[in-house]
């Protein structure tokens, strides 16, 4: 990618255009199926500048990932409305908020999501390095969130389970979106939609941490 504040080069140019084409047709054809021939041929780039650029195919693939998400969570990081929130449920509400504007972004390509699909349907050894660099600090911002709920006395299986299950209600959307659009006619994924599912899902989540915490 090009380096900031400066023009970008023919190599930087040239190393963007990798990226996106391989993300493209890793989302379509999968890591396995796509060859880094294919990848250069197709980018017009040399065969050899893959390994010039991520040192091979491996490389090539966690730096795609990590593009991904980099991508979004720059657009909609994970305090996103934490500055503004006064309550812990106020925190949660912009912490679920977030999340949901990250899966849903209308404007996001649709490579993106096709991979994270694949990604989620089956992990691979590289989105482990994703999930420490990139997504790690939103589950402590939310270790943290349900914590004030439940009491500094929770133990960590409760609040595991507590998050597990925000999360679990966030992913619902990213994953059956399609089907959710054409099932639940009050469901919309609009900026104003996303809004109400945060509330939604926050009040409904506040309901669960209240009664586990009286337990």
């Amino acid at each position: 990618m090009a380096r900031t504040g400066k023009k970008a080069t023919g190599s930087d140019k040239t190393r963007t255009r990798l990226l996106e084409t391989a993300g493209r047709m890793f989302a379509a054809d999968g890591f396995r199926s796509t060859t880094v021939r294919d990848i250069c041929g197709r980018a017009g780039a040399n065969i050899a500048a893959v390994n010039y650029h991520f040192g091979g195919k491996d490389t090539l693939y966690r730096e795609v990932l990590a593009h991904t998400f980099q991508h979004v969570i720059s657009k909609y990081p994970f305090d996103l409305g934490q500055e503004d929130a006064k309550t812990p449920a106020e925190r949660l509400r912009a912490f679920v908020r977030a999340f949901l504007l990250r899966v849903l972004d209308p404007d996001r390509p649709e490579w993106h999501r096709r991979l994270m699909a694949r990604e989620l349907s089956q992990p691979s050894a590289a989105m482990r390095d994703v999930i420490e660099k990139a997504i790690r600090k939103g589950f402590r911002l939310l270790r943290e969130i349900v914590t004030e709920h439940l009491g500094r006395r929770a133990d960590a299986e409760s609040v595991e389970l507590c998050i597990a299950s925000i999360v679990g209600q966030c992913l619902f959307y990213a994953r059956g979106g399609h089907m959710v659009s054409r099932m639940l006619r009050h469901v919309e994924f609009t900026v104003a939609g996303v809004d109400k599912l945060a509330s939604h899902i926050a009040e409904f989540s506040l309901g669960g941490l209240a009664r586990r915490r009286k337990r």
